[in-house]
């Protein structure tokens, strides 16, 4: 086959590489360059570009760098951005898959070949003639929540070859074939910032604006903050607060207060009703006419750690997840990835809402 590999500079995409060229596909590695917010290019691009640069000549494979700078940054950021202002939790490695990786690559290069393969822990099963995206052989690994929001079309054109395999073998294989950055580090945090440090990011976008922290159990102030678009609910670090454990558990984003509750097991940060709106399955709805709640399994954040629970379709199209147990930190904002009961198919995710609030015409 005629492949795109999407090269990160990475130890994963490296051994993407070597194993598909000893498959004897024909590959062409791309490179999706990102800059930096103020126009300037950002160092740990260039470190990464050199590697795959290195790995492309191993091989004796085309390596191209393109560039969706404003792309990104007109819809990623954009989205990103407006989500913090609104006090909610955003999810921009999610909407990098779904618009950039998947979305203008694929229009522009990733059309011209017959599949596109990355290094993201996934599978791709199929299950009565339709194919699902499904978790990976490392649950520690899987990234099947980063690509809950692509669409089957999408899906249908990629490879994750590195599915079946857990992180101690995909080191071992890049080892063997002598990859050059084989015992390179994984890389951490968010997908567009390199080397920038997330608040530094934030503030440099929506500046800051002092406000009180209230114990919510007592009303009394307790401390001040810099902005409510700095904290997401369930955070304990950062808050600058004696005494601790100390837990955002609700925001007021038009007064710019923030309420903490103090200790390891304070229930004001648990919670076991969820309400999801904009919800989007990959491959089809699991709901039928006759059975409008099914059994699932979920997660609220990016963990190997699941959760039961059941799911209801309300009549206004959105729904809400009933978990058997207690959830920590639930963030509006952020996405509830939806599983098969036996974990095994990612089949889709829709956003937390606000209880008894809905966002309308807030297209991702």
């Amino acid at each position: 086959m005629k492949i795109a590999v999407l090269v990160s500079g990475g130890v994963d995409s490296a051994v993407v590489v070597d194993t598909l060229y000893k498959e004897g596909h024909e590959l062409h590695l791309f490179y999706i360059r990102i800059g930096m917010d103020n126009g300037e290019g950002d160092c740990s691009a260039e470190e990464d570009i050199e590697m795959c640069t290195l790995i492309a000549k191993k091989y004796g494979l085309p390596l191209k760098v393109v560039s969706l700078h404003e792309e990104y940054w007109d819809h990623v950021m954009a989205y990103t951005l407006r989500t913090v202002r609104e006090g909610l939790t955003p999810h921009p490695d999610m909407m990098c898959n779904k618009l950039i990786k998947f979305g203008f690559f694929e229009q522009r290069w990733g059309k011209d070949f017959d599949k596109t393969a990355t290094g993201h822990y996934a599978s791709i099963k199929e299950v009565d003639g339709k194919l699902y995206l499904a978790t990976a052989n490392d649950p520690v690994k899987d990234q099947t929540d980063f690509l809950a929001q692509i669409s089957y079309e999408q899906l249908s054109h990629l490879m994750f070859p590195l599915g079946d395999l857990p992180k101690s073998e995909v080191r071992k294989r890049a080892a063997e074939a002598k990859l050059p950055n084989a015992s390179r580090k994984d890389s951490q945090g968010i997908c567009f910032l390199g080397k920038i440090d997330y608040a530094d990011f934030i503030e440099r976008h929506l500046g800051t604006r002092e406000g009180p922290v209230i114990e919510i159990e007592t009303g009394k102030k307790i401390g001040t903050h810099k902005g409510f678009w700095f904290y997401t609910i369930g955070q304990r670090k950062g808050l600058g607060l004696s005494g601790g454990p100390w837990y955002v558990v609700k925001k007021n984003v038009r007064d710019n207060v923030i309420y903490v509750s103090n200790g390891f097991d304070t229930r004001k940060q648990y919670g076991r009703e969820i309400p999801v709106e904009e919800m989007h399955w990959i491959t089809e709805s699991p709901f039928t006419d006759k059975d409008p709640i099914i059994r699932i399994n979920f997660k609220t954040r990016h963990s190997p750690e699941f959760f039961d629970g059941s799911i209801k379709l309300n009549q206004d199209g959105s729904c809400l997840i009933q978990s058997d147990s207690d959830i920590q930190g639930i963030a509006p904002g952020q996405f509830a990835i939806i599983y098969s009961p036996d974990r095994q198919l990612c089949l889709g995710s829709g956003m937390i809402s606000v209880k008894g609030k809905t966002r309308k015409n807030k297209k991702l």
